[in-house]
């Protein structure tokens, strides 16, 4: 079994090290966090994901999966690296790659601490994992070739990650297919192995073209979102409702019905960074990407049909008590980054509005934003004396929350939903007035 380095903590490096360590692999886990380290340590997760600590804590006891600050460590241990490193948007929306060089850098000069025996070949396979512009790998190739000692043999790979925050773990382990990114036969072989055990097409690829798949994929789905929510609009100005337009239009196998699901837009930290670094990465090599600009475009006025929606039934917001649950991008996770609800708050805020809210997990992360906001211990505290409840996140536990209890709590009955994932027609029986997204009921 390969030895197998990953560098970086964060959602993909801590799901990727406990999952390849559940397949039987030895890792170790490296981030120059010295605190995250010793919170993962004791078995602290970082951040929120479903089964995470479960599979985390399963590793270490089999004594498969190990923690460390030491990149030296881990580069001399492991056969097998993947970088799995933050490649956050630049102020001109490119994606920062300097946690990807100053790694790789690491690892190259970490190598000149192996120990030879016997004349033993000493050979690394050092794997792009975060998500990163086309052509990154020249340049980690060209880096680690100028900075590693003499004799070392490597390859370059490109094996992106399309982990979903909330299902993270069945991503890995279960995977629609595996792309794969490579330039010898040795690298293939290599990850025909470690892949093994995952029951899924393994698609190979050059580098270039791995690269390529992931910044394309996730910016296609933006569209389609997009594309649904400006449907949307078209649907309330007509009267028309688009979940069944989306109904419609999924039952074409063209189409597809996944991601075809109207609301208050997309975040996180994938779609919103990879359209901008498409766009860019578009207009360095002389292409203008105009329809990706325009897919931005849609995303972000959405945000504004929750504050026309809130005003059309309250007519002024401010000093009007606003209760808002869910502050994460997207259910079962606590994270926050880009998230709709972060400018829809600002917005009710600027609008003079107070605004109550709460979130099952993202609401110790939402303090750092807004600290003077109301954070409640439960959605009926945030509804109490509200004059208005809007949902920004599709919780499950939010369906099933008592809405007669509710409608008692609020001053007026007015309900926004940003995510069309409650009953609209069964709230409006219950004496409601429910507005969603694209549709009038």
């Amino acid at each position: 079994m390969k030895n197998i380095g990953i560098v970086g903590a964060g959602h993909v490096g801590l799901v990727t090290a406990g999952c390849f360590a559940n397949l039987g692999y030895n890792v170790i886990c490296t981030d120059n966090d010295a605190e995250k380290i010793e919170k993962i340590k004791k078995l602290a997760m970082p951040f929120y994901e479903p089964g995470l600590k479960d599979i985390v804590e399963e590793a270490v006891n089999a004594k498969k999966l190990v923690f460390t600050t030491s990149i030296s460590k881990m580069a001399i241990e492991s056969e097998v690296i993947f970088i799995a490193v933050g490649t956050p948007a630049t102020e001109a929306g490119r994606a920062d790659l300097s946690y990807v060089e100053n790694v790789t850098v690491e690892i190259a000069k970490a190598l000149a601490g192996i120990q030879r025996k016997d004349n033993k070949i000493i050979y690394r396979l050092i794997v792009e994992k975060s998500t990163v512009p086309v052509l990154t790998g020249e340049w980690v190739k060209r880096t680690f070739a100028l900075m590693a000692p003499i004799g070392i043999e490597f390859d370059v790979a490109a094996n992106p990650e399309f982990l979903r925050e909330g299902n993270a773990i069945a991503d890995f382990m279960c995977p629609d297919r595996v792309i794969v990114g490579v330039e010898s036969e040795r690298a293939k072989k290599i990850f025909q192995e470690i892949y093994g055990p995952i029951n899924a097409p393994l698609i190979f690829t050059d580098v270039k073209s791995a690269e390529l798949i992931k910044h394309a994929s996730n910016c296609f789905l933006a569209l389609k979102i997009s594309y649904i929510n400006a449907i949307s609009q078209i649907c309330e100005r007509v009267g028309a409702n688009v979940e069944k337009v989306a109904e419609g239009m999924g039952y074409d196998k063209r189409i597809g019905r996944e991601f075809l699901d109207a609301g208050i837009g997309w975040g996180g930290s994938c779609f919103p960074k990879d359209v901008a670094a498409f766009i860019k990465l578009a207009e360095d090599l002389g292409y203008h990407f105009n329809l990706l600009k325009e897919v931005q475009h849609i995303n972000s006025q959405q945000r504004f049909l929750v504050i026309k929606k809130a005003k059309e039934l309250l007519w002024n917001l401010k000093g009007k008590k606003i209760a808002v649950l869910g502050l994460s991008f997207k259910p079962d996770t606590d994270d926050i980054r880009e998230s709709p609800s972060i400018e829809i708050i600002d917005l009710l805020l600027k609008e003079g509005a107070i605004v109550r809210c709460y979130d099952p997990q993202a609401m110790d992360n939402m303090r750092k934003i807004f600290p003077d906001i109301t954070y409640c211990t439960d959605p009926y505290q945030a509804a109490e004396n509200a004059s208005i409840i809007i949902f920004l996140t599709a919780w499950k536990e939010f369906k099933n929350l008592d809405f007669k209890q509710i409608k008692e709590l609020l001053t007026t009955p007015y309900i926004i939903d940003g995510r069309n994932f409650l009953d609209g027609l069964k709230l409006k029986n219950e004496g409601f007035i429910y507005k969603g997204i694209g549709k009038n009921i």
